[in-house]
């Protein structure tokens, strides 16, 4: 398997673990309050990551090696419990598909303009019109999920 196929193989499955993460999430966080849901995800979180590291490379190093990076490389984390807390509130609140369909629109949105921009130090890729379609598109369809 080339590398890119398994990196759109590994993509896939994250976005049905995103849609998992979203219902097991939610009901969580009916059932012990979103903040604690918040906690308990990221402990286990954290714990699997530090058992794959370990499991995968057979040291730690890498973790001291990520707490010397400059700090705006480390927002991953910090925005980790953002996406976690958001999707434990709006999943019970406005349901799954709309929950992940304002994600994702919100993604695509700042991601064309991360790639239009060169944030990150990421490589431009302009913003052409059939793109901004798309960002339009996808945030109408978001907005017609959220109607019931």
């Amino acid at each position: 398997m080339s590398s890119s196929s398994f990196a759109a193989l590994l993509a896939a499955i994250a976005g049905v673990a995103g849609a998992v993460q979203i219902a097991v999430q939610a009901r969580l966080g009916d059932r012990i309050g979103s903040i604690e849901a918040l906690a308990c995800a990221s402990a286990i979180g954290g714990v699997v990551a530090v058992a794959v590291l370990v499991a995968g490379t057979r040291s730690l190093d890498g973790l001291a090696r990520g707490a010397g990076a400059p700090p705006w490389m480390l927002l991953g984390g910090a925005l980790s419990v953002v996406i976690i807390l958001a999707i434990t509130v709006a999943g019970p609140r406005i349901g799954i598909v709309a929950t992940t369909s304002v994600l994702i629109a919100a993604q695509f949105t700042v991601g064309a303009l991360i790639n239009r921009f060169g944030w990150f130090g990421v490589e431009r890729v302009p913003l052409s019109p059939h793109r901004l379609v798309g960002l339009a598109l996808l945030a109408i369809g978001a907005a017609l999920t959220l109607r019931r």
